[in-house]
């Protein structure tokens, strides 16, 4: 059996893509990949990117992003009190991210996360986002974001935030 490759190229969600062979083994994933995310597209509601796999139509993973607000009440005390109350907290949602069953063990949720963090930077820089939001599908998400410096919010099950600051050092 030969070993799944994938290209290195992340784009946006295009028709040549093949969403109806993607799987990563969560119904949910599967289903927004497969029946939701050109509709999310097309309605302005996230921005879709897939991760190239052997063949140029072949997914190996995705995510999506798109601006969320958060709550002031959700952050931790220390980083709430240096915020203004009454005002409107900026953040990205990388809303889902998943890699298929195919391309497991190969690093690829770690690559597709830094992609999706680099393009929450350079969105940074024309509007404003004060941190990356996750709401993460289960406890080994949760874990998977922890490894990279997401904070989980004190009182929400896994949901999880990383400053923006904390993004902007990883590419510096």
């Amino acid at each position: 059996m030969k070993d799944k490759t994938v290209s290195a190229v992340i784009e946006p969600l295009g028709k040549n893509h093949n969403r109806a062979a993607f799987s990563c083994g969560n119904e949910e994933l599967d289903s927004y990949l497969k029946q939701l995310a050109t509709q999310d597209e097309r309605r302005n509601l996230a921005r879709v990117f897939v991760l190239i796999g052997d063949e140029p139509d072949t997914i190996a993973g995705f995510y999506s992003l798109t601006s969320t607000k958060i709550d002031i009440g959700d952050l931790p005390e220390n980083r709430a009190k240096k915020l203004p109350h009454g005002r409107v907290i900026p953040g990205a949602l990388i809303g889902r991210l998943a890699v298929s069953t195919e391309f497991k063990g190969k690093h690829l949720g770690e690559f597709i996360l830094i992609d999706a963090l680099k393009r929450v930077v350079e969105a940074d820089k024309r509007s404003a986002v004060y941190a990356v939001i996750v709401d993460a599908i289960d406890e080994g998400a949760v874990s998977f974001y922890e490894k990279y410096n997401f904070q989980r919010f004190p009182n929400l099950s896994n949901k999880l935030f990383l400053p923006i600051e904390t993004a902007r050092r990883l590419f510096r």
